[in-house]
């Protein structure tokens, strides 16, 4: 699997109240989750994101508590991968659990706000296609990318399991 697309570069220590503040909590619609997503740091970004881009961050991407509203939001937007230094545990789960590829790698230091980026799952090889630079990372084993690649846990076990 491949994807290409624009990147939204954030810092580190990005918490699940910067991705969708609290005060949205009271949706599961994830439109309207996906219409508040980022608001706190970066008021526009639902209005501006395209389907496909990438956020790309530094250390302990979605720390904070353990909602899985900001995957849903985050993957509501039509991001196509977070590429991050590391990730909070459970958001780190959570994004498989809906389907929302994350990438941890050292790579984001190379990579400026607006690049386009190509990421290859299969090869574990990001391309900053702006400045030529390629970076690695460490591939998902074969059933984590089948959950991604389905949807998220709970289609993955619908497809394997109930027939």
């Amino acid at each position: 699997m491949k994807v290409k697309g624009k990147a939204w570069k954030f810092g580190d220590h990005i918490n699940t109240d910067d991705i969708i503040a609290a005060r949205y909590l009271n949706t599961t619609d994830v439109s309207e989750l996906a219409s508040h997503c980022m608001e706190t740091i970066y008021p526009d970004f639902s209005k501006k994101i395209n389907p496909g881009d990438i956020i790309v961050a530094g250390e302990n991407f979605g720390c904070g508590s353990s909602r899985e509203h900001a995957p849903i939001a985050i993957k509501g937007c039509g991001v196509s991968v977070v590429i991050a230094k590391s990730f909070a545990r459970i958001f780190f789960r959570n994004s498989i659990n809906i389907g929302l590829p994350i990438i941890e790698t050292p790579f984001v230091d190379k990579i400026a706000q607006n690049d386009v980026l190509e990421v290859d799952f299969d090869s574990g090889i990001i391309i900053n296609l702006n400045s030529g630079e390629q970076g690695n990372f460490v591939k998902y084993p074969k059933f984590l990318q089948q959950i991604i690649e389905s949807g998220g846990l709970m289609q993955w076990v619908k497809e394997k399991y109930i027939k």
